[in-house]
């Protein structure tokens, strides 16, 4: 018997593993922080709507999720030729808002841990920051390069994203990627740092949708 209950735990959390990575999108791999080149004084800048412009994130565990929005506090992207060539966003990390939670005592409690020093310690760091740095088309798809900056720590990333263009107004939607949360000192119940955290445990990965909507400014 005792066999048997270990085999059907074994297979549980085996399949709790497997449903994590699945849940693991574009994965980006953070890279040494690159130059930004000069954008074109011809380039046509398209300012961002700020409400209409957001971040969305979502956070696991091998047994739950939460997800949520961080605010875009300014930002724009650049146009040579028609083609996007640069930009960069600010965002306002002390907007953290979790929407997976209906009660408000917990929702409020993990806001407010989440703007912690065990986070991303919106007091002392209250903004982040995605600087493109190039564009390119790569199976199809457009890749869109940059140095994100969280907590003060810069590193290069990379994901997919499709932008529609016409006179008035551009919009940039990335796919859902992840990134990993410790490359930015966010350390907090990772198993890369911490031992036998059970259902303490968090995902290192994080997974963001960018939505931006500019207007020719």
């Amino acid at each position: 018997m005792k066999n048997q209950l270990l085999k059907v735990a074994t297979i549980f959390f085996i399949g709790l593993a497997v449903v994590s990575c699945k849940k693991t999108k574009n994965e980006t791999e953070a890279k040494k922080a690159e130059e930004v080149s000069q954008i074109n004084t011809e380039a046509v800048r398209y300012v961002a709507a700020i409400d209409s412009s957001s971040v969305t994130w979502k956070g696991f565990a091998p047994t739950k999720s939460h997800n949520g929005t961080i605010k875009i506090s300014e930002g724009y992207l650049a146009f040579d030729e028609g083609k996007l060539s640069g930009g960069n966003f600010i965002i306002d990390m002390k907007t953290i808002e979790d929407l997976s939670l209906e009660d408000k005592e917990y929702n409020a409690k993990l806001e407010g841990h989440l703007s912690s020093a065990d986070f991303f310690d919106v007091e002392k760091h209250p903004f982040s920051a995605f600087t493109i740095t190039g564009v390119e088309e790569k199976n199809g798809k457009l890749m869109v390069k940059g140095n994100l900056t969280v907590k003060d720590i810069k590193k290069n990333i990379e994901f997919p994203a499709t932008v529609a263009i016409n006179d008035a107004t551009v919009t940039l939607v990335s796919e859902p990627f992840t990134i990993d949360r410790t490359e930015w000192d966010v350390k907090y119940n990772s198993g890369k740092f911490f031992e036998d955290l059970k259902d303490k445990l968090i995902n290192d990965e994080i997974e963001f949708v960018i939505a931006v909507k500019a207007e020719k400014g």
